[in-house]
């Protein structure tokens, strides 16, 4: 049975006489710090000394230090960089600097579900993760509300895990919403899966893949782009909101029709058996190696791949016809 917590499961008091320190200064930890310290709580941040993060860290009133400056002054260590440098990071400047008792904290299980970072057996280990970015984090905070998140224990050490845990969601406004309990394992598996079958590289793929059927039919791109990429984000706005029942009956009928009728032509089953071949390589720790071995070679592949779709006409047309959406802001 799913269990989920609100603010009357989780005390603040549990995190009154320790310092939290944030290492990395970006957009999630942003989002975090502010909240964190408007609720109450001693915030130390750390970023790359003078980089972009580093100044806004500034502009926002604290005094950023280094990595390893934060991770001995802190009694809980949120390691929110970029995955691929986590464990550099923990490895050069967080592990030589544990003390016992301390915590980790993380918004993602990469690194700890794939052994990437492996910590002493006398700190506890949790992860908090919003699900939202850390923008729409500090937005809902600022207003009284809050975005669900993900809550779990990978190590408990001090038999207080699961409330730093739960503190630290509702300091960050998280059990205003509503924090649902979760491991390691089923955090990393399912979003890396959705990222990539669905997300980002379902998505992406369908569109060209509809984008470049009309080209090749001869329709005109500008028709093409406005069809298969532009219009998409309506869907996806009623989805987000009103679910996909919503959606249907917000939409026109034939709309509904083609929907309903066409929609397994595309997702047919030798896709869901991709898509079961993908988690597969997830769960085994394939792609996790594929991915760190890609890093280490000083991403090859990876450039080469970006470059390509950069330069595909899609991005061509859509960047001039964005160019006449005035109320379409850069993301």
């Amino acid at each position: 049975m799913t269990k989920v917590y609100y603010d009357k499961n989780a005390d603040l008091k549990v995190l009154k006489n320790k310092k939290i320190a944030i290492i990395g200064y970006g957009i999630q930890g942003r989002g975090q710090s502010l909240n964190l310290r408007d609720s109450g709580l001693e915030v130390i941040v750390s970023d790359l000394e003078d980089s972009p993060n580093w100044k806004q860290a500034k502009k926002d009133g604290f005094k950023p230090v280094a990595a390893d400056e934060a991770a001995r002054r802190g009694d809980i260590i949120q390691i929110l960089t970029q995955d691929d440098v986590q464990a550099k990071v923990y490895e050069s400047s967080i592990a030589p600097c544990l003390k016992k008792g301390n915590a980790l904290c993380f918004s993602h299980g990469f690194n700890i579900h794939f052994n990437q970072i492996i910590p002493p057996k006398d700190v506890d280990v949790f992860m908090v993760a919003p699900k939202g970015p850390g923008a729409l984090v500090r937005e809902m905070y600022e207003e009284g509300k809050g975005v669900p998140c993900l809550v779990a224990v990978f190590q408990e050490y001090s038999g207080k895990a699961l409330h730093m845990a739960l503190a630290y969601a509702k300091a960050i406004g998280g059990t205003r919403a509503g924090v649902i309990e979760t491991t390691f394992k089923e955090e990393t598996e399912t979003d890396l899966f959705g990222e990539q079958a669905v997300l980002c590289g379902g998505v992406t793929e369908l569109m060209k893949a509809g984008f470049e059927t009309l080209i090749e039919a001869g329709y005109q791109p500008e028709v093409a782009y406005f069809e298969c990429l532009h219009e998409l984000k309506l869907i996806v706005d009623l989805i987000y909101s009103v679910g996909i029942t919503g959606m249907r009956q917000r939409v026109s009928d034939t709309a509904e029709y083609g929907d309903l009728t066409r929609g397994k032509r595309i997702i047919t089953n030798k896709t869901r058996a991709e898509m079961r071949k993908i988690l597969n390589e997830i769960q085994t720790g394939r792609f996790a190696k594929e991915w760190i071995s890609e890093n280490q070679a000083g991403r090859p592949s990876f450039y080469a791949l970006r470059e390509r779709d950069i330069n595909h006409p899609v991005e061509i047309v859509g960047a001039k016809l964005r160019k006449m959406m005035p109320w379409i802001k850069k993301g």
